[in-house]
């Protein structure tokens, strides 16, 4: 558990934990964002931009490291509203994502994080990181091939926010640090949260709507 930011109504408060959690775990306790990758550009890659974790990873990367942040969005919207969250590069993933990455003439980033559709992109992502860089998704391949990260001696991570309750880890507790340092974060006005439309109470009918 951790504390509800002041700043925040319950519905804003409550988009925050999932999407909070998921994206800070990727980028710092399993791509480990601020030990840099040997000669790569400080970037980092978060595909998929304007969904619920990338909207906090392209936050939380801005607010406390000094990468670049490059996000992929399609649509006028979605890039306005990756541009809006902080990401100062982005490209478009209805196309050839590494063909893109080296046209920004920055250099190949260190880190990818792939949020969705990562059989697409995995191609390109192993083309357009760094030696040694590090790979990260949260969705779920029906196959993927680790065998074309060896040549570049790149590092694959998977990451389930829920991990560390299935199986009572020694370090459960971290959730609970990292909640109130988001929480803190969000009253200081350095984030924002990520809610979308509010259904309201929920009643059967609610439950059924998003799914229509």
């Amino acid at each position: 558990m951790g504390r509800k930011p002041r700043s925040l109504n319950w519905a804003e408060a409550a988009a925050l934990p999932l999407t909070a959690l998921t994206a800070w775990e990727m980028l710092f306790d399993r791509l480990a964002v601020h030990q840099p990758v040997p000669g790569a550009a400080p970037a980092i890659l978060i595909i998929g931009g304007a969904g619920g974790v990338s909207s906090m990873a392209i936050q939380l990367a801005r607010v406390l490291t000094d990468l670049t942040v490059i996000a992929t969005a399609s649509r006028p919207e979605t890039r306005d509203w990756v541009t809006a969250l902080g990401a100062q590069l982005v490209i478009d993933h209805s196309r050839p994502l590494a063909a893109q990455v080296a046209a920004l003439s920055a250099g190949s980033p260190g880190f990818v994080f792939s949020t969705t559709q990562t059989e697409q992109h995995l191609a390109d992502s192993i083309a357009l990181l760094a030696p040694q860089g590090r790979f990260g998704l949260i969705d779920d391949p029906a196959t993927l091939d680790a065998l074309p990260f060896k040549k570049k001696s790149l590092s694959l991570h998977w990451e389930l926010m829920f991990t560390r309750s299935l199986f009572g880890t020694e370090d459960m507790g971290q959730q609970g640090v990292i909640l109130n340092e988001v929480s803190r974060l969000v009253d200081e006005g350095r984030l924002r949260t990520t809610l979308g439309e509010n259904l309201g109470p929920i009643t059967a009918g609610t439950l059924r709507r998003p799914m229509r």
